[in-house]
């Protein structure tokens, strides 16, 4: 640069000093760019209002292909990534399950039919099914009576153990263990073990009818009191407290509400409760009857090689789970996968620190390093996972070029039209011209997955922010997404 200045001092000539003046001031400028380590200026001032240090931030944003980032921020520092986690379940199962793997749940008898009844056991085996549905359970059982099979005169048998029965507690995480996401994981998870309040004001009678899905025979549900007033934030006003399998509302419900629905976790039922809970009222509605108890048993020592299969569920393929894995962040579902992974391996019952072990070393073979990286449960529903944001770009990176591309890159949320990124990007161009998973937690934001630009390159982009006031960046986040958009 000193050697140009010098030139230019000692040019004679008016014209050619003039032409190295513009060259130094395009240079110039090309260098106030915000490239490298530097961030956006947007972003960047967004931070600063919100009071988010540039340490409480790393970025990596590359083309897809490169061998090196075109902005890279704090990005080889471990950060939590909350959800953005199940990137790396995922894409781990899409490569050593392949994405028509699916999941077998068989049902068998250590008894004979005679006539309408079955003489003998009802057996189920769970096999970690991530997405068993009510739905798929009725069929199984419309499949028996298809049979003609009507009274079952033993007991229902439940099969739990190719998943380490877990002694995870759903309220350590945050303390609020009715919230949908704090479900664990089970080898007969059955619905998510959600449990969907529907809520009727009956203005005539004065009460509120609350009813359930699914409906629970055993369920026990006190309703709120129906009042008159402006509807408000009616999730804390009905005064909801679970007891052992029953609901109180000792709060009220305002007319002007009209028909509401709360999802919550069915927490106060344990997983082998909800799932005969389950199983006896849709066989019930279906005809049947059982004589006998519920109990847990290993289907191979109970039934000592007597046992024959009468039905079975197959579930929809993997390319399908984590489509509501990623889209809609599910955790238990994640949880489900990473467990799957280590029955597969063959640790029965299946542990997470097996499934971990596998996710360590999938990342390895295919070059990625796991320095810093910290792995508990593959959801990121988590204080203690982390990985960087350079590690997570190798990882969207070595899924651009895997078979499974499509399948991968199609479970992303597609930027402002589906999935937890359906109300944002609105009114920006990016809108549908980047598949965007997100990440979240109490003092933790991120996002990360591929952007369109409007030149038509695909880039990656990974952003993730550790700090009390994440939360306030989430707008300057879709900023950075149309940035990508319009600067490459």
């Amino acid at each position: 640069m000193l050697l140009i200045l010098f030139s230019y001092l000692n040019m004679p000539h008016l014209f050619l000093r003039s032409a190295l003046l513009i060259v130094l001031m395009m240079n110039a400028a090309c260098t106030s760019l915000p490239v490298g380590s530097r961030l956006p200026a947007a972003f960047a001032r967004a931070a600063q209002e919100a009071g988010v240090p540039p340490d409480a931030i790393a970025i990596q944003i590359e083309s897809v292909g490169a061998s090196a980032p075109l902005l890279a921020h704090h990005a080889g520092a471990a950060m939590q990534p909350a959800s953005l986690m199940k990137l790396v379940t995922t894409a781990a199962a899409l490569d050593l399950l392949g994405p028509g793997y699916r999941w077998n749940t068989r049902i068998y008898t250590n008894g004979i039919q005679s006539g309408a009844a079955l003489q003998g056991d009802l057996i189920i085996k769970g096999s970690g099914d991530p997405r068993l549905s009510q739905k798929d359970l009725w069929s199984v059982l419309r499949n028996l009576r298809a049979q003609g099979i009507q009274h079952i005169s033993g007991d229902l048998l439940l099969d739990r153990t190719l998943f380490e029965l877990t002694t995870d507690d759903a309220i350590q995480f945050d303390g609020k263990p009715e919230r949908a996401y704090n479900a664990l994981p089970d080898a007969l998870l059955l619905d998510t073990k959600t449990l969907t309040l529907h809520f009727v004001p009956d203005e005539k009678n004065q009460i509120v009818q609350v009813r359930t899905e699914p409906y629970l025979a055993s369920l026990q549900v006190t309703a709120p009191k129906l009042v008159i007033g402006e509807c408000g934030a009616w999730r804390k006003s009905i005064g909801l407290e679970f007891a052992p399998q029953a609901l109180r509302f000792d709060g009220s419900y305002a007319l002007a509400c009209g028909e509401q629905h709360f999802p919550i976790h069915a927490y106060n039922y344990t997983h082998l409760e909800y799932f005969d809970a389950s199983l006896r009222q849709i066989w019930s509605e279906l005809g049947g009857t059982i004589a006998g108890s519920t109990r847990e048993v290993t289907l191979s020592q109970e039934a000592h090689g007597v046992e024959h299969e009468i039905a079975a569920w197959q579930s929809v393929p993997l390319s399908d789970v984590i489509r509501d894995i990623n889209k809609y962040s599910n955790n238990v579902m994640s949880r489900q996968l990473l467990l799957t992974l280590s029955a597969e391996r063959g640790v029965k019952p299946a542990t997470k620190i097996s499934g971990v072990a596998i996710l360590q070393d999938w990342l390895l073979a295919r070059g990625i390093k796991t320095a810093g990286l910290v792995i508990e449960n593959g959801s990121g529903l988590s204080r203690n996972e982390r990985i960087s944001a350079a590690d997570l770009a190798r990882v969207l990176q070595l899924m651009w070029h895997s078979p499974t591309m499509p399948e991968f890159i199609s479970s992303l949320p597609l930027a402002g039209v589906d999935g937890t990124m359906r109300k944002r990007v609105q009114n920006m161009d990016v809108k549908a011209y980047a598949h965007i998973k997100t990440g979240s937690l109490a003092d933790v934001a991120g996002i990360a997955g591929y952007v369109t630009a409007r030149s038509g390159k695909r880039l990656i982009i990974v952003c993730m922010i550790n700090h009390p006031n994440a939360d306030k960046l989430r707008g300057a986040m879709d900023t950075l997404l149309q940035w990508v958009y319009e600067h490459n």
